[in-house]
């Protein structure tokens, strides 16, 4: 993972970097950028260089989606297991924010200029823009050493994620559907051959999946990960939110979460009532942070005893030094 990051790090400031070189540099791209005018999108004179771009609204969601939409995956949970002490919570929250900042605010920057590389090849036979073939054009005159450099690290990304994403689904689906309802005695040799076998299922769902988008000029990656993104987010960002915190959370809020944040999601593919799925997404999150907290207090307390083993964990007794602790003495007097 460092030396990923390392070279995703260094692979974002050398395209960026070469991206703006062959448009003659910075302040050349940004004067190219500032006398593209497409009435389409808006009026405004020079729109296309201001710092949230022509669309704040759309672009507030996008972040909204993509950055607080992850604490709701339940793929992103597998992650703090691997944390030691608290010295790895501080150290990796600065970490991971200034990577953050790098990596999505490249791509944010870079994307910016995406209108300066317009061709015939860009479009449709009906004239619609392909917004995938943007990225790649962009790059297409990068030296062929940056450019393996950056196929590498969208496969190693994508890679990544699937790998979370089928580890996560097929655990799931064995240990606490299968084994919790259905066969409970099932050995473990049986565990792991069925996980297996839906790693294999889940890895095939998503080759057809992304054949069809490939072959498909309705839909494009970020219409794609809105709808999933959407659906998992507006689902489960409510219910891990408010359960670490909150003793009141009930199984009819979770499940209430469950529902209306599928059912935004895949209404909104049907019926199409929101602009984007990116939009839905942002909604079905929204919803889900209401929806939970009032049907758990109407569906009433859930169970006491229960609720008080689960969080015995915060009551386990923990020695610190008197600097975190100032005034209070090892026996707690």
């Amino acid at each position: 993972d460092f030396i990923q990051g390392l070279i995703m790090l260094v692979g974002i400031v050398a395209v960026i970097a070469t991206v703006l070189a062959g448009q003659g540099g910075f302040s050349e791209a940004l004067t190219a950028l500032s006398k593209i005018e497409d009435a389409k999108v808006s009026a405004q004179s020079g729109v296309f260089t201001s710092f949230f771009g022509p669309d704040p609204w759309g672009l507030l969601l996008v972040v909204l989606l993509t950055s607080l939409g992850t604490w709701g995956l339940p793929q992103m949970v597998h992650k703090f297991y691997a944390i030691k002490d608290e010295r790895s919570v501080r150290s990796g929250t600065v970490i991971s924010t200034v990577f953050a900042l790098i990596i999505a605010g490249g791509c944010y920057f870079l994307g910016g200029f995406g209108r300066l590389f317009d061709s015939a090849a860009l479009y449709d036979s009906k004239g619609a823009v392909i917004f995938d073939r943007i990225i790649p054009a962009m790059i297409s005159t990068l030296p062929d050493l940056l450019v393996g450099i950056v196929v590498i690290l969208v496969l190693s990304a994508s890679m990544s994620t699937l790998a979370a994403l089928v580890m996560a689904s097929s655990s799931t689906m064995t240990i606490d559907f299968i084994k919790g309802t259905v066969a409970k005695q099932m050995k473990e040799k049986t565990q792991m051959l069925v996980m297996r076998s839906l790693l294999v299922f889940f890895i095939l769902i998503s080759a057809v999946v992304a054949l069809i988008q490939y072959k498909s000029t309705v839909t494009f990656i970020a219409q794609l990960m809105g709808i999933s993104w959407g659906a998992l987010a507006g689902s489960f960002i409510a219910p891990f939110l408010y359960g670490l915190y909150s003793k009141r959370v009930s199984a009819a809020g979770v499940w209430a979460s469950f529902i209306t944040g599928i059912a935004i999601t895949v209404s909104n593919m049907f019926i199409g009532y929101l602009a984007s799925p990116i939009y839905a997404g942002v909604l079905a999150m929204a919803v889900g942070l209401v929806v939970t907290p009032v049907v758990s207090l109407i569906a009433g307390k859930p169970d006491g005893k229960r609720v008080a083993e689960i969080f015995s964990c915060y009551d386990r007794p923990s020695l610190v030094t008197a600097k975190q602790a100032i005034g209070k003495e090892a026996n707690g007097k």
